[in-house]
Formats: structure tokens, sequence, C-alpha cells
């Protein structure tokens, strides 16, 4: 589950990260009326404002500016706030923004200059082990970074039986150059940080950039936070922060009836039970010549009802030109899943793309006999590459 930015500052703080302090507005009104409070609060002259997306890059497509007083406060934020923001991570018509974070001004005048660094705390999948990723190349896109200069990109890996330790948290901050209090004021943010990811039950914590201010604090001026969704059951106050309005309305609406669903771009609906067989069928209309429009599992029971809403959610992407059903018959018998897809059909009334079925296991022959005589307009098959013919004769 991905965060906004605030909502990220908000766990953030709860931990002892300093952050960079804000406050959510929906209108220019109220964007005015934060800038105001927080100016009481901080001391603040100008003020950040923000559009609130789950993607980053914000700043490329305009959805990030400085304002240096009150009437571009209002002003900016009026710009912002019911743009669509296209940023190099949206799709060309880009995400609407409902919110922006009015945020203080820290890049102030001091003893030395502001300095940026990049920081994330992420799972290293090869080691099964939680890693620190950092450079001193704040700012940029780290995928940029790590493409031309990958020399400047440090990782620490952390041990899960001690957590990180003090040593490790040392060489983060001078690795990244620093001394003196800027140098202490690393290892306790690094410490925070690392702590907040692992009490939070977090994927990712990627802050970008980390600022070393003129006056040598070290504060989180971005965060983008990612929860494990499996965990959330655990901290309901942060599940409560989910904004279903960042989030694909079909993958929504699966997620509410139980079913696994991920949109794609593809010409080819998919519905499977089983997450393996699902990845082996994307390959299958690979192959066949087309691209698979959805990963869909249905899981062990495919039922009429869940048929039926299975077949409604991948009908909902217009680009799909046809629908592969491959079901494995183990836990249920292939014949009840195909009589559980001829009275969804029937219920549904006409669809009006080529269905292949393909049904592989227990009575899996009674089940294509069912298919085969249900009059409706369903083609069955029981060899993958069977499905896979059939799918290339259709899409041709």
């Amino acid at each position: 589950m991905n965060l906004h930015e605030y909502q990220g500052k908000e766990i953030l703080s709860s931990f002892g990260v300093r952050i960079q302090r804000g406050k959510v507005a929906t209108t220019a009104a109220e964007a005015v009326e934060a800038a105001k409070k927080l100016t009481e609060e901080t001391g603040t002259g100008w003020h950040v404002i923000k559009a609130q997306v789950h993607a980053g890059g914000r700043g490329k497509g305009g959805g990030v500016k400085l304002a240096k007083n009150l009437q571009e406060v209002e002003q900016i934020a009026g710009e912002i706030i019911g743009m669509n923001l296209v940023t190099p991570q949206t799709s060309a018509e880009g995400k609407k923004v409902h919110q922006v974070l009015v945020a203080e001004d820290v890049y102030y005048p001091g003893d030395s200059e502001p300095e940026e660094y990049y920081m994330s705390v992420l799972l290293n999948r090869a080691t099964g082990k939680n890693m620190i990723m950092y450079s001193t190349e704040g700012g940029m896109d780290i995928e940029e970074v790590a493409e031309k200069t990958p020399h400047l990109i440090f990782t620490e890996e952390i041990n899960p039986a001690t957590g990180l330790l003090p040593f490790q948290a040392r060489r983060i901050a001078f690795n990244l150059g620093l001394s003196g209090t800027a140098f202490k004021e690393m290892t306790k943010f690094v410490a925070a940080l690392y702590k907040a990811y692992s009490a939070s039950d977090s994927s990712l914590f990627e802050i970008n950039p980390v600022l070393k201010t003129s006056d040598d604090k070290i504060m989180a001026v971005d965060a983008k936070v990612s929860l494990d969704d499996n965990a959330l059951y655990r901290h309901k106050d942060y599940a409560a922060m989910r904004d279903k309005r960042e989030e694909n309305p079909v993958e929504v609406e699966a997620k509410e009836v139980g079913l696994n669903y991920v949109d794609l771009d593809g010409n080819v609906g998919c519905m499977v039970n089983g997450a393996g067989l699902a990845m082996a069928t994307m390959d299958l209309i690979k192959q066949a010549g087309g691209e698979p429009a959805n990963f869909l599992d249905v899981g062990g029971t495919a039922d009429a009802e869940r048929v039926e809403t299975a077949f409604n959610l991948i009908l909902k992407d217009p680009n799909v030109k046809a629908i592969l059903v491959n079901i494995f018959g183990g836990i249920v018998r292939c014949d009840r899943v195909a009589q559980g897809i001829v009275d969804a059909y029937k219920n549904m009334g006409t669809i009006n793309v080529p269905i292949i079925v393909r049904l592989q296991g227990t009575n899996a022959d009674i089940a294509k006999e069912l298919i085969d005589n249900s009059g409706l307009d369903v083609q069955s098959a029981i060899q993958f590459k069977e499905a896979a013919d059939k799918v290339q004769q259709v899409l041709a």
C-alpha cells in the first residue's frame, strides 16, 4: 500500500526522524491558511507547494513549486489542485491532484551550504536481508545515478538477528562525507529511519532528498513509503491512510471481492486459479502473439458467482479482444468449474469477445463436454498448446 508524502512523513516523525514540516490543503484558501499557521509555528517566510499523488518526479511535471508570499501560495495551490499531473512515473493521462502539502522552506542561508543525499531502506531479495541504499547524489533519479555513476551508490546490509548496529550508521555518515555535528545528526537520522521502516512493516522507505541544512541539521525533505499489505492487520491506523482515489478502480473492486487482479496493457484477458499458473498463462499468451491484459487469480474456488465477477472485471478493459480461462482442477473439479462458466455466461447475456476455456485435471473430459454442448460461443481446450493455438486464431 503506497502512502502520500505527508503520510509517510507522519510515520517518520513518530519515530523521531526530523522532517520538513508541512500542512495539507484541499483548496487554495486552505493552502493560504496552512501557510499562515506554518509561518507561526516554524518562522518560515517562503513555502513549498507539493502535489500529493502516488508518483515520483512531481517537480518535473510542475507539481512542486516555491511560493515567496501568500499571494503566490494561493495562486500556485489553485493551479496544482485539480490538475492532471503527468510525471515520468504516471500514464500519459497523468494523475488528478486532490490535495497539496504546504511545506516550510528548509534551504535557508547559514554557515555552510545545504547538501542533498539519497537514502532508501528496502529488502534485498537476493540475500534475504534489509538494506540501506544511499548516495551523495540526492535529488536525482537513482536509476540515472546507478547507470552513469554506479560508484556513488553505497549499500549497507542489516543482519536480522542484530538489527542496525551503531558502526553501520557511522559508516553511512562517513561515506556521505560528513563530519562534526552533521555526522552525529546523520547517525541519529539513519537509526531512526531504520526503526521506522522495521516497526511499520514497510516494504520501502525512500527519502530523496535527505537534506543537510546550512546549520547541519539532517532531515527528510521527501518521503516515498510503501507498506506491506500482509502486515496491515497489525497497523489499523496505517490501513486507514489508504487513498483509493490513487489506485486503479478495477484493482480496488477486485480486492474488495477477494480476487487477485493486476491491470496490464494487453489485449487478452486471463482468468486463472493459482499465481504460478497465471504467470505461465501470461507467457502462453505472449507466445501466441498476444499481450496479457491482466493478471487474475480467482483462487481455489471458481463457482458461477466468482467466475461472473471475474468476467465483469476483465470486460471493463476496452482493450480486451479475447479471454483465456485456464483452470487446473486439483482442489476443485473441472466439471464444476465448467458449469460455473456456463452459468456465469448465461447470467451475463451476450459476451462480445471470444472465450477460450482450458480445463485440466479432475474430470477435465466431462468439463470439455459441458462447454462444447452448452451452445455458447465458448471454445474449449485441454492441452496448453491447443489453448495457445486458439488464442492465436481469434487474434488473427
